[in-house]
């Protein structure tokens, strides 16, 4: 005869399986919490990348199409192919690239400079390539170095947070600095007469210039001081996804790859090598 007893403790026997069960299921829930960005990599076969909307010629994204293009994109690419994996795009901005990592929404991101603030809270790669400080200059407005730059009555337009609004501040802090929210609306308040040069890296200026000859010229100012283009990574106690990567840099760069992808993108924005300053290498 079954009696109440024994009904009782199947029903304790079957609420403790349940409950083991979605213990089990909330442990399994909670483990990708726990993978490495490699390990997720391998798992989803699926490399995340970030990339800027009109970031070119690092990144450009096709309206029409939808389809991007950039020699980050094809950087990435080629690093998509030697894992075996697809490439997963999601667009981002600059400054929320780093956020970006953080979260764990991205595996990597390529085009970050290292500064010291960002490498508190994401590890960077060995530079990809070495970009020159220069300056976007209103017509007429012919500084050489850095030291006439560095004067009250000199306006410098940046985009706030980046490097090259942290080189200005370091180098040029008797200048009048204008700190605009994104490159393009410090170069309008170049072409516009509110400033009378614009900090960028070689590669935007060379661009920006190229696309709109008429806002003004170039300048390198002397003494050259340049950053590097990493690659940033959410920061992991495990660091063999970005020593992965750098052997992977390292090991292209060797093989010219890297030049050559640079060097092919710098054409669909008609930059050629010829349009480079002497002596400047990437």
């Amino acid at each position: 005869m079954i009696s109440r007893r024994m009904i009782a403790a199947a029903a304790g026997i079957g609420t403790l399986a349940v409950s083991m069960a979605a213990g089990a299921g909330t442990a399994a829930a909670q483990a990708p919490a726990t993978e490495t960005a490699l390990d997720r990599i391998r798992r989803t076969k699926k490399l995340r990348i970030g990339a800027i909307a009109g970031g070119a010629p690092y990144y450009h994204k096709d309206i029409a199409s939808g389809q991007w293009r950039g020699f980050y994109i094809d950087l990435s690419k080629a690093l998509a192919e030697e894992l075996e994996v697809e490439l997963e795009i999601l667009e981002t901005t600059w400054g929320n690239s780093v956020l970006d990592l953080q979260s764990n929404k991205l595996d990597i991101f390529f085009g970050l400079n290292p500064t010291p603030k960002r490498a508190l809270v994401v590890d960077f790669s060995v530079p990809v390539f070495s970009n020159a400080f220069s300056m976007v200059t209103k017509k007429g407005f012919a500084p050489r170095n850095w030291a006439e730059l560095n004067s009250p009555d000199v306006k410098i337009a940046v985009d706030v947070g980046s490097s090259h609004d942290q080189v200005v501040t370091r180098l040029c802090p008797k200048a009048q600095i204008s700190r605009f929210k994104t490159t393009d609306e410090a170069t309008i308040a170049v072409q516009t007469g509110r400033a009378d040069v614009q900090c960028l890296v070689l590669i935007l200026a060379l661009t920006v210039l190229k696309k709109n000859p008429a806002i003004g010229q170039f300048l390198l100012p002397t003494p050259v001081f340049a950053t590097t283009s990493n690659a940033g990574f959410r920061r992991e106690a495990d660091k063999t996804w970005r020593d992965y990567v750098n052997t992977w840099l390292e090991f292209n760069r060797g093989l010219g790859l890297i030049r050559s992808v640079i060097m092919s993108n710098m054409e669909l924005v008609g930059i050629s090598e010829s349009d480079f300053p002497a002596g400047i290498t990437l």
